[in-house]
């Protein structure tokens, strides 16, 4: 059987209608999710497996539908985030005036969340709750079995009309045993990110779940119990990505520093077997400490990426974030002194938060001296504690994200958490931040010193406009 995994352009992606600085718009990164899942069926299974990664290929509707028209598949599953919801459902709708035989089955954040609205979405007919590397394998061994179906943990689908959802699965406990995911699947040279010294890059997960309960946060197909790749198996991996050329990894875990031991004796196995590659990690500011720094460093870690947010206790209290100012100032302290870049996450317009606060996340935000800070503003995403308090306490006056599950439309602008602040407000100081952070002398100073290659400064300067243009 031939299984084609699309990950969907963002020609539709839906836009908050502010200025954004994200790193999906500062790179391509690899389709993560559909790598591991299409190495998990290459292992277990003998199907034929593609993967389309349309943003990287520069494709648009007709070239997908060119593609998927040459490869001829039997099964089609697409990647689905509900901010490009809209594409996925035009790439399905592709699909369906090929051969409207062809199952298609959504995967990922959003079908996870929304399940019940996806899958009925005409062009839907399979969804895969969570994690979807053994769902995904188990539904393609017996979806010409519809009997057996209803056995397979972590599938929604429709028999007659009639909803069947088959329950949760359970978590993965041996994270060892997936297989790395399929990066020959894909052209992994186009890869890059602003962040990056070097190219190619990928991206890479050692971990899965966050024990920690922000508020603004929920990853529920990854869950909250905090599941760990061994040392040796995390090195592995790095291994096997550099004799692909590979020469930067961005690790994508939620903070790759809870197990403390296990980030050293990921350090000394790079170390004892020598290994030559940049990578960056992200972090919380209160599990990290001068050793670990320093072995970090030692061992080719180049940048770490910390959740500030704001400036205030009384905010990161209200957030949830389990931290304090003299734990944020302390490492960052301690990360410079390292050498160790740094890359600061803030967020503007959080419950109770006043202009003056957020002015003085704009003043800490220098103080830190990061190398790159990313200003936002607080979003109430589905399924977090901040959309839920949002819609009990009539700041939120809708259900709007369900809403939009049920009938996706282009013009659909999530809200921001306007209680002090109005959206015009909030998009003045965010632009302000932007430019008194970035476009300083010094700063300026600063970068043009790191740059390394031609392609590097490029990609910087093309940055730079666009911080300016805000």
């Amino acid at each position: 059987m031939k299984v084609l995994f699309i990950s969907p352009p963002n020609k539709n992606m839906i836009s908050t209608n502010v200025p954004s600085f994200v790193e999906e718009e500062t790179g391509r990164y690899p389709p993560l999710g559909l790598l591991y899942i299409a190495s998990y069926v290459r292992k277990y299974t003998e199907h034929e497996i593609t993967i389309l990664d349309a943003i990287v290929e520069e494709l648009d509707y007709p070239g997908i539908e060119e593609r998927v028209r040459a490869i001829k598949p039997d099964i089609v599953g697409i990647q689905t985030m509900s901010f490009t919801l809209i594409d996925a459902l035009l790439c399905a709708k592709i699909v369906k005036r090929i051969n409207k035989n062809i199952p298609i089955i959504f995967g990922g954040p959003h079908p996870t969340i929304f399940s019940q609205e996806t899958i009925n979405l005409k062009e839907v007919d399979y969804v895969v709750v969570g994690e979807g590397e053994v769902t995904f394998k188990e539904l393609l061994e017996n979806i010409n079995n519809p009997k057996e179906l209803n056995g397979v943990k972590g599938l929604v689908y429709k028999e007659d009309e009639k909803i069947i959802d088959t329950g949760p699965r359970e978590f993965i406990k041996n994270l060892d045993a997936i297989p790395f995911p399929a990066r020959e699947l894909i052209p992994r040279k186009e890869y890059y990110s602003l962040l990056a010294k070097r190219t190619p890059i990928t991206t890479m997960i050692t971990s899965r779940g966050c024990p920690y309960r922000c508020l603004f946060c929920d990853r529920p197909q990854l869950g909250k119990k905090f599941r760990a790749r061994s040392a040796e198996n995390v090195v592995d991996e790095m291994e096997e990505c550099l004799r692909m050329g590979i020469k930067e990894i961005l690790i994508y875990d939620d903070t790759f520093t809870i197990d403390r031991q296990r980030v050293l004796d990921i350090c000394s196995e790079i170390l004892k077997r020598r290994l030559k590659i940049g990578w960056d990690i992200r972090a919380r500011v209160d599990n990290v400490d001068r050793e670990m720094l320093e072995r970090l460093k030692e061992a080719g870690c180049e940048r770490i990426h910390y959740g500030v947010e704001a400036s205030s206790q009384r905010i990161l209290d209200i957030l949830g974030k389990g931290i304090t100012l003299e734990q944020v100032k302390k490492a960052f302290r301690l990360t410079e002194e390292a050498g160790i870049s740094t890359l600061a996450y803030f967020m503007f317009g959080s419950p109770k938060e006043t202009e003056e606060e957020i002015k003085n996340s704009i003043r800490l935000a220098k103080e830190l001296k990061p190398d790159f800070v990313h200003f936002s503003l607080t979003t109430p995403f589905p399924a977090t504690d901040l959309y839920r308090l949002g819609l009990e306490e009539g700041v939120l006056k809708r259900d709007y994200w369900r809403e939009y599950a049920r009938n996706p439309e282009k013009d659909f602008i999530p809200e921001l958490w306007e209680e002090n602040l109005s959206r015009e407000k909030l998009v003045t100081l965010l632009k302000s931040a932007y430019r008194s952070f970035y476009i300083r002398p010094a700063y300026i100073l600063k970068e043009l010193t790191k740059v390394k290659s031609l392609k590097e400064f490029s990609r910087k300067t093309k940055a730079g406009l666009r911080v300016v243009k805000l």
